[in-house]
């Protein structure tokens, strides 16, 4: 028979600024008046979006974004200006996502890291290891650049790791500042994919203590049909996004055929619990109309994004940790998130 592994507990944490306002008004003053303007601020409406959070404070004077000039107009910073930002930012958030798993933390054997938007070596592994006074045998492992994807690949890794090795106790954090990434451009679709953005952090313990989750498989995912409707690249000023507004149509093609592989030959009504990455409105929604989990099944996934936004490789996570916190024991359930390539990612588990 083979190791069962668990999620154990699950920390989150996203820094003190609410950002969400500011930078909704700053990108309508990139837009000339008139139609496109008009039609960025009915979508802003529509995108389910209440709260996001930034490292960053907020100015609140019209035209600007920060209140220490980042984000100077005409002058916004370069790569390396962000990427020296996120090294001394992260760690911080990090530490306060791990406080959130409280005595779970202790015994650490592995650390697996995960971010697409900072990247910096000795990095934040070694951050972490060094405030936590880990052991140095503690083995390391970073995921880079798979966007919002990661949080499922991460979990992947750990849950693998305690399999071959039912000792292990398995650390798992996945952070993104994505607020560092903003672009002064003028083009609505994006816009309002930079509005979809925030900072965030989770944290994580993967074990074969029978507590939390149960992990019953993962399922992967290519869409090469639909490469370039996400993809993420290294710019002179920041990363360059693109997320296509295609990409929730090219789900709702895709996914019913590979649902009874995903959901390893189980009906979508048998999994109560849907974890769905909420990498915006549209993308839910699209879930939702192709796959028919049960009324009411997204709730947590809605939640996560009026109330924090997209988080990247975190995201998936503050979905699980609601789930975690609110539901029975004995439900199926079935995480699923999507990154560059178009590709996704899937996770089946047991409430226990």
């Amino acid at each position: 028979m083979s190791q069962a592994v668990f999620l154990n507990r699950i920390g989150t944490a996203v820094p003190p600024n609410e950002v969400h306002g500011t930078f909704r008004g700053f990108a309508e003053t990139l837009i000339p008046p008139g139609l496109e303007r008009r039609l960025f601020a009915r979508m802003a409406d529509r995108a389910g979006i209440e709260r996001r959070w930034s490292v960053l404070r907020p100015d609140g004077r019209p035209g600007l974004v920060d209140d220490e000039g980042f984000y100077a107009p005409g002058g916004f910073p370069s790569t390396r200006s962000r990427m020296q930002r996120w090294e001394a930012e992260a760690p911080a958030l990090a530490l306060r996502a791990i406080a959130g798993l409280g005595d779970a933390a202790a015994g650490i054997t592995h650390l697996v890291t995960a971010s697409c938007t900072g990247f910096a070596a000795p990095g934040l592994d070694h951050a972490i290891c060094a405030a936590l006074g880990l052991e140095e045998s503690v083995a390391r492992t970073n995921i880079g650049f798979m966007g919002c994807q990661a949080g499922i690949v991460a979990l992947r890794l750990a849950h693998d790791t305690v399999r071959a090795d039912p000792r292990a106790r398995v650390l798992v954090v996945n952070l993104e500042l994505c607020t560092l990434h903003l672009q002064e451009r003028p083009e609505v679709e994006q816009l309002l994919c930079f509005l979809l953005f925030g900072d965030g952090c989770s944290a994580a313990i993967v074990s074969a203590e029978p507590e939390g989750l149960r992990i019953d498989g993962f399922r992967s995912t290519l869409l090469p049909e639909a490469r370039e409707q996400i993809a993420w690249r290294v710019g002179d000023n920041g990363f360059d996004m693109v997320l296509s507004g295609e990409v929730p149509k090219s789900l709702a093609r895709a996914l019913p055929a590979r649902l009874p592989q995903i959901l390893e030959g189980g009906a979508a009504e048998e999994f109560a619990l849907w974890a769905v990455h909420p990498g915006g409105r549209s993308v839910i929604d699209a879930v939702a109309e192709s796959c028919r989990p049960p009324e009411g099944a997204l709730g947590h996934s809605r939640a996560v994004l009026r109330d924090h936004g997209n988080m990247s490789s975190p995201t998936v996570l503050f979905v699980l940790a609601g789930m975690l916190r609110d539901a029975a024991a004995g439900l199926r359930g079935v995480a699923l998130a999507f990154g560059p390539g178009l590709s996704a990612e899937a996770m089946r588990f047991t409430t226990v």
